[in-house]
Parts: C-alpha cells; sequence; structure tokens
C-alpha cells in the first residue's frame, strides 16, 4: 500500500466507550502450558509489509517490513523518538485508540493482517499480548485475580480448578510463583517493582497469547529484577513469539535472536536501517550509522 493510499481509521478503538469490551464471547480457548498452540501446532510468527503510521498528519514511521520469525525473541533498539513504540502498538492494534492515527500496510500474524476488515481488536490483543514499560496491575485486586482478571476481559469461561491451575502456570512461568505462592489473596499493588513486572507478564501468559511484546519492560527495574525479568523472557522462548523494545545493548544482545535498528531524522520519519541476526547486528553490521549506535557512538 503506498503512502497516498493510507486512510485515518474510520472511528478510534476506545475500550470504555465499547459495550462488549468486557463481555466479549471469543471462540474457546484451550489453555495450553508448553510449547506450541493449543492444537499442538506450529508456533505464530509476525510480519510487518510497508508499514507507515502517522499521527495527524504528522509521519512517524516509513515503510517498515520486518519478519518476527516463531518461537524466537525479537529485539527492537535505536534512540528516542524514532517509532520504536509506535511500531509495537501497531502490532497487536493499539495505535488505532489514539486519535486521529492513521496506517498503511499489513501485519501478518501467521500470513492473516489483523487490520482486515471485520477483525474485533479484542480478539487480536488476546493473541498478541502487551507488558509495558511500567508495570500496571490492578493495585488493590489480589495476586490470584490480577492473574485471571485477563480472562474475564477476554471472554474466556473456566472453572475454577482451571483458573486456579491457569493461575499457577502462568506465575510459574513468568518465574513469579515460588515468591507469591504463599500469599496469591495479598494486593497485587504490594509487589515490588520487578515482582509487579512479572505479575503483569503472568497476566498476559494466563490468555494463551501467540506473541507476548514488551515495551522497555526493564527500564523501570534495578539490576537484580532486571534480571529476573531477562530469566522469564529466556524461559518463554520457543513457547511463544516475543517482541521487545529495548534502549539497553547488552540487554538486546542477551536476549533476543533478531535485532531492528530503527532510525529518525528531525526531517525524516522513523524506518529500519538494518535487521538480521542479533549477532550480526552487533558484531558485523552492514550500516556504519548501526555501527555507530551499538557502539555508543550516537544516541
Amino acid at each position: 500500500m503506498t503512502d497516498t493510499t493510507h486512510q485515518p481509521y474510520d472511528q478510534p478503538y476506545d475500550p470504555a466507550a465499547d459495550p462488549t469490551a468486557d463481555t466479549l464471547t471469543l471462540p474457546p480457548v484451550a489453555p495450553h502450558y508448553g510449547d506450541g498452540q493449543p492444537d499442538g501446532g506450529p508456533l505464530a510468527g509476525l510480519e510487518t509489509r510497508d508499514v507507515s503510521a502517522w499521527f495527524g498528519s504528522h509521519k512517524v514511521l516509513e515503510r517498515v517490513s520486518l519478519a518476527m520469525p516463531a518461537g524466537d525473541v525479537t529485539a527492537l533498539i535505536g534512540p528516542s523518538g524514532c517509532g520504536k513504540s509506535t511500531y509495537l502498538r501497531i502490532l497487536n492494534r493499539m495505535h488505532e485508540m489514539i486519535r486521529g492515527a492513521q496506517l498503511s500496510g499489513e501485519v501478518l500474524l501467521d500470513g492473516d493482517d489483523v487490520y482486515r476488515p471485520g477483525r474485533r481488536p479484542a480478539e487480536v490483543r488476546r493473541r498478541i499480548g502487551m507488558v509495558f514499560q511500567r508495570p500496571n496491575p490492578f493495585p488493590a485486586m489480589s495476586i490470584q485475580d490480577n492473574v485471571s482478571s485477563g480472562l474475564k476481559l477476554a471472554g474466556i469461561k473456566v472453572s475454577k480448578d482451571e483458573r486456579e491451575h491457569l493461575v499457577e502456570t502462568s506465575l510459574r512461568r513468568a518465574g513469579l510463583w515460588d515468591e507469591v505462592s504463599s500469599r496469591l489473596h495479598t494486593p497485587g499493588g504490594a509487589l515490588s517493582g520487578g515482582q509487579q513486572q512479572r505479575l503483569c507478564i503472568a497476566r498476559s501468559l494466563a490468555v494463551s497469547p501467540d506473541i507476548l511484546l514488551m515495551d522497555e519492560p526493564c527500564s523501570a527495574l534495578d539490576p537484580t529484577s532486571t534480571r529476573r525479568v531477562e530469566e522469564t523472557i529466556a524461559e518463554l522462548r520457543g513457547r511463544l513469539t516475543i517482541v521487545i523494545v529495548t534502549h539497553n545493548m547488552q540487554q538486546a544482545q542477551r536476549v533476543s535472536q533478531t535485532c531492528a535498528f530503527f532510525l529518525a531524522t528531525h526531517d525524516t520519519p522513523g524506518r529500519i536501517v538494518e535487521a538480521g541476526p542479533t549477532e550480526q547486528v552487533f558484531e558485523n553490521p552492514r550500516d556504519q550509522r548501526t555501527s555507530d549506535y551499538v557502539n555508543g557512538r550516537f544516541g
């Protein structure tokens, strides 16, 4: 799709204004706890083709094409303001929640465009979960209810036993079970910052997403908490596809298998300068700008 054919969304999606947002009934979702999809099929991959984005008349992304391999961790790196977080929000249809936002191009989840007419944003966001920069648990809600809250929002009905099993499994996968198993009924807001972030990861995992997006998940955490979140990412690799935005070059090298370097200037929108295996991007980049950035010479 060319830039001249982009169109604004018919109406920005606003969960608060959507009477079905909390009661949406989706096709039954079979919880899964190992590798692959519930039916034992292959993991889902994600790809964008010629994605451009605007806020009003301001263009923020220019024809971004990127394949995010199934089961791997893809790191998005680049200076602040180059469109990484905007790109991440585009992947699960959060971009359209901003009034005046526009988009062209395709976002393909297993080859199916998540923006095709008739596809519900809530269904897309169940399959493509999001963990934000700052932990956002429901502070007065218990740890257990925080984890299971996503089930209600996604319209997933489970028995009490299934719910308890999902809570435990999700907390284990997020690396938090051993720390909170004896206090599941205490408020999530009483946890430390790093624990709250892993609680948010567990909440996302409870609805069995195919993709997990992470927007600088460790930027507000201390080194010990950062290590625990990185360990969680390593544990999740191979079970689902992860895309992470990070400004920490060492973190990108530690956790990812694929890396994409974004760059924008004062008069050009963000675009990918270089993408490929993480080892190549950091140790043998093809573009001098990539070399300069990963070696700390700008940005």
